[in-house]
């Protein structure tokens, strides 16, 4: 295995390049325009957020729910070596292009990692590697090297795999699977569905009722949890499933997720 870099967010070692490098747009998520590469009007000097535990409050939710994967760290503190956008101006727009960039390549390098941890698909295991290795080195690449990444190409073979993941491993579910795969399934009334190893990819579950459901093995790569209810669901051993998918849902103690992801502080 290769030494990865860090896939968690580490805001304190990041030049908050989510909140300059990125654009919002007024709505449900946030509550004010921002173009790309301009500083949000709640950082601090410090590159600190002056409202952070107020997002929500502030109409900021969309700032809740995102998460780099660890990437703003690491083009921060790696790729620049500590130099950051305020006092090396030269460098903050390559810094702005290879920050999407690298978010990009440290999610597949989470997926990756997580299909590794799958028994059932040691088949694709040898393939898996060889792509979490090559993924590895272009997290460490020089700024113009990464500026001129096809990130499109390199998600696409990943992809592949990863649904063959997907597929070995639904495959030990008993019974017949249900496919939803892109799905518009806005404000369904899901409540108690068996959904285990269920085909969940990119599916729009924004606001639906998904109380009591079961989603044991399901492959949630992809899928909007906005606002989602997830109340007493069952997320165990769920596939692709990430830390801001659960952010961006409802639920309670209840809920059952993975060991290696914790419950949002706002379902308490």
């Amino acid at each position: 295995m290769p030494d990865l870099p860090v896939l968690q967010a580490d805001c304190a070692n990041c030049f908050a390049l989510c909140c300059v490098a990125l654009p919002f747009a007024k709505s449900n998520d946030f509550a004010v325009n921002k173009p790309a590469g301009t500083p949000c009007k709640n950082l601090q000097q410090d590159f600190r957020c002056g409202i952070h535990t107020r997002l929500r409050d502030k109409g900021f939710q969309g700032c809740t729910v995102f998460d780099c994967f660890g990437a703003g760290q690491q083009v921060s503190q790696v790729t620049f070596g500590g130099r950051d956008w305020r006092t090396h101006p030269g460098t903050a727009r390559t810094m702005y292009d290879v920050f999407p960039v690298m978010r990009q390549l440290h999610e597949l390098l989470f997926y990756v990692s997580q299909a590794l941890t799958l028994p059932d698909a040691a088949p694709v295991h040898a393939d898996l590697r060889h792509v979490l290795a090559d993924t590895e080195q272009w997290t460490r690449a020089d700024p113009q090297t990464l500026a001129s990444l096809d990130i499109g190409s390199l998600r696409q073979n990943i992809n592949t795999l990863l649904l063959k993941t997907s597929e070995l491993v639904r495959a030990k579910v008993p019974g017949r699977k249900k496919n939803h795969r892109g799905a518009d399934l806005m404000g369904a009334r899901l409540s108690g569905a068996n959904l285990r190893g269920a085909n969940l990819r990119g599916a729009y579950l924004i606001a639906a009722d998904l109380t009591r459901a079961d989603l044991r093995t399901a492959d949630l790569i992809g899928a909007d949890f906005r606002d989602a209810n997830l109340r007493g669901a069952d997320l165990r051993n769920a596939i692709f499933l990430t830390q801001p998918q659960l952010n961006a849902a409802q639920g309670n103690p209840t809920t059952q997720i993975p060991p290696t992801l914790t419950h949002p502080t706002h379902w308490t």
